[in-house]
């Protein structure tokens, strides 16, 4: 029997570089309405209060702006998800920006602390930088490295201040346990927008990672099996869907557009069918940017692929 869902929204986005994030889970719901649809009013939800003030102070460090803010956004995340799971429920997060995910992870790390945890990274990034090798500063580009408990020295280009590297442990420390998940236990799908420090990253690890080329040759469904089958040794998989994994042909209302991206049908397929395994036990989605939109297109896509995932996952087999 499936476990009631819980929709945890988290409107933050002081992990971003561009401003409209925190407005993207509104826009669902929004478009959920315009759909006629009582998934907001048949499934119970709460909402992680957000350190949006932030944006209107200095961002700090260069390499890791805004993250005292980031430290506290990702404890609420991992306190709201772990109480979820602990409560015997079904957490679906609805969140701003992507740097929150670390919080996802992190949260169902400390309600199954034993559990080996796999990850599947639906993004057209791989967002495994840190304050040391990040071009921009944006942390929404570092929640896998949090996770991994990874800093890569190896490939360092920055030299962040003390305080920015008290920060980033406590970050990669949340719940004191690090790392939360290997690299063995990550798959990465439609990721193909990185810089030379992840890339060092995913071939040091041998990071599975499925491009879009893949999935349109071989299929949603051989791919979501061969995924499946990779994470096997893994008691418990977490799904992180970021829009931006969808061409910005299709959808336009997200922060960091990159071509050569899902179509909205393979997108919706390979989440609908990966939320029909048991050991799912979270799916997030994360980057709704109705500021960059017409019409409220990619909110309407994003409620569209979050209403297959609640219907497969409650038709589990």
């Amino acid at each position: 029997m499936t476990k009631a869902i819980k929709v945890i929204e988290v409107k933050s986005e002081i992990g971003a570089g561009t401003r409209g994030a925190s407005m993207g889970v509104d826009a669902i719901k929004i478009a959920g309405l315009d759909f006629n649809s009582r998934f907001f009013k048949r499934h119970k939800t709460v909402e992680v209060p957000n350190e949006n003030h932030l944006l209107l102070e200095a961002s700090g460090s260069p390499y890791a702006k805004r993250i005292s803010g980031i430290l506290t956004m990702v404890e609420r995340v991992e306190k709201e998800v772990s109480h979820t799971l602990n409560e015997n429920q079904f957490p679906i997060i609805l969140a701003g920006d992507h740097s929150t995910a670390a919080g996802t992870i992190s949260g169902i790390k400390l309600a199954h602390p034993k559990s080996r945890l796999g990850v599947i990274w639906i993004d057209a990034h791989s967002d495994m930088h840190s304050p040391y090798t990040t071009p921009s500063g944006n942390m929404h580009g570092m929640p896998l490295a949090m996770a991994l408990d990874e800093d890569n020295l190896d490939m360092r280009v920055n030299n962040p201040d003390q305080e920015t590297i008290n920060y980033w442990y406590q970050l990669k420390n949340t719940g004191n346990i690090a790392p939360k998940i290997n690299y063995r236990d990550l798959v990465l799908i439609s990721a193909r927008d990185m810089e030379k420090p992840e890339e060092y990253l995913l071939k040091k690890h041998k990071v599975k990672n499925v491009t879009t080329t893949e999935v349109r040759k071989r299929g949603v469904e051989r791919i979501v099996i061969e995924t499946m089958k990779y994470l096997e040794d893994c008691d418990l998989i977490y799904v992180s869907f970021d829009v931006d994994s969808i061409d910005p042909t299709i959808s336009k209302g997200t922060g960091t557009p990159v071509p050569q991206g899902l179509t909205e049908k393979e997108a919706g397929g390979l989440i609908s069918r990966l939320l029909t395994y048991k050991k799912i036990c979270c799916f997030e989605m994360v980057e709704v940017n109705p500021t960059l939109d017409k019409e409220n297109i990619t909110a309407e896509l994003a409620f569209e692929i979050l209403i297959k995932a609640s219907n497969a996952y409650q038709n589990e087999t």
